[in-house]
């Protein structure tokens, strides 16, 4: 089998999708513009090949890349990178190559936001009010409609870059001044809290294990106010994020994926917020591995080099997240923490400072069988001197 990776080499903890590939007996080809002397050396040591582009951004670049490949190693059989960056970039090299998955005439309504929205009401469920505003006017008009406050977010994007909280006309000005010169969906803003429906289903669309996931506070605000977060898995999903969570994997028809859907949670009253076709950022994969006891790396692999693998369903603990950050003064230090929470503290690690405003410059993640341990313990982490 042969697989084409996209930037094997970042986020770290993607070297692993490489090894396990590799273990299995694919041919992992190593795609990225950055040279192969800095690629770090466990993922040298499990791919196959690696081909250094000029620029990821130019798809000549990548395509001559990939065709490369295929004259080498003969037909492609999969392209990704588990990265919301590539998605597009994947899509259309799949079309190109007519390799199985999701290919440009997808992409669209897991890219954009508006044919999200359009996929959710089409389907029965009631996502935030909202569309592209392009100017003043525009703007003014739904704020007319909806109310104040609203959101205002790119209609690609990823996370919460280049998000605004409009709440008075000095935000509704300093919006029309900073953002960025792409289509904006103004949106109404919702109150709740974030939960997901996180996983992967296999190449018929079947779940191989679900999850769900609880925010302490939206990353928007994490981002824009540079706080620290903190979230968690629930060991029993609520039925009505599971219920919509399975209809949208449905209308989107999503095959041998990981899959991230964000919903708000309003006292019990689910609503949609968006889809990702791809993993949970930051270390919420080794976050779904200590919830099961499992390795999603492996099970990822499997699918794509033998069809099937193992299923899982009881999720035997809860798992916490916990960030700190470098301008927050905290009471305890890093080694305090480490020594008063070693009987819970399973795994931390220094994050990459591209991910540092979403979610910390720290990270630990803690383990138990009851919830109330870990979020005692996430206070004390985040107790401020």
């Amino acid at each position: 089998m042969n697989v084409v990776f996209l930037s094997p080499h970042f986020p770290p903890n993607f070297r692993h999708f490489v090894t396990q590939l590799q273990l299995l007996g694919a041919n992992v080809l190593g795609l990225a513009d950055v040279a192969f002397d800095s690629v770090d050396a466990e993922v040298k040591e499990q791919l196959t090949e690696y081909f250094n582009v000029l620029d990821m951004h130019n798809y000549e670049n990548v395509l001559k890349g990939v065709g490369y490949f295929t004259y080498k190693y003969g037909k492609i059989d999969r392209i990704d990178s588990q990265n919301e960056y590539w998605l597009e970039t994947e899509a259309r090299l799949r079309s190109d190559f007519n390799v199985f998955g999701v290919k440009t005439e997808q992409i669209g309504r897991i890219k954009r936001k508006t044919e999200m929205k359009a996929v959710f009401e089409k389907i029965g469920l009631k996502p935030s009010r909202g569309r592209i505003c392009r100017n003043e006017k525009e703007l003014r008009a739904l704020i007319k409609e909806v109310g104040l406050p609203v959101v205002g977010k790119p209609d690609i994007g990823v996370g919460a870059a280049a998000t605004y909280k409009i709440s008075d006309e000095a935000s509704i000005k300093h919006f029309l001044e900073d953002k960025p010169p792409c289509d904006y969906i103004i949106e109404e803003f919702q109150y709740g809290q974030i939960v997901t429906y996180d996983g992967l289903v296999d190449r018929e669309g079947k779940i191989v294990f679900n999850t769900s996931h609880r925010y302490s506070g939206g990353i928007m605000d994490v981002v824009n106010d540079d706080l620290h977060v903190y979230y968690w898995n629930e060991r029993e999903i609520d039925p009505q994020v599971k219920k919509l969570g399975l209809q949208i994997l449905k209308a989107f028809d999503v095959k041998e994926r990981f899959f991230h859907f964000e919903f708000f949670d309003n006292e019990g009253e689910i609503s949609p917020l968006e889809v990702n076709m791809r993993p949970p950022g930051g270390l919420t994969l080794d976050m779904f591995n200590f919830a099961y006891d499992f390795d999603c790396y492996k099970l990822w692999a499997e699918l794509l080099v033998t069809g099937d693998c193992e299923r899982f369903d009881k999720q035997p603990y809860y798992v916490m997240y916990a960030s700190r950050k470098d301008h927050i003064n905290y009471k305890r230090s890093h080694e305090e923490v480490l020594h008063e929470l070693k009987g819970l503290l399973i795994y931390n690690e220094r994050l990459a400072d591209v991910f540092a405003r979403a979610i910390g410059n720290h990270g630990y993640i803690m383990r138990h069988e009851e919830i109330d341990p870990l979020l005692e313990a996430t206070a004390l982490i985040h107790e401020l001197a």
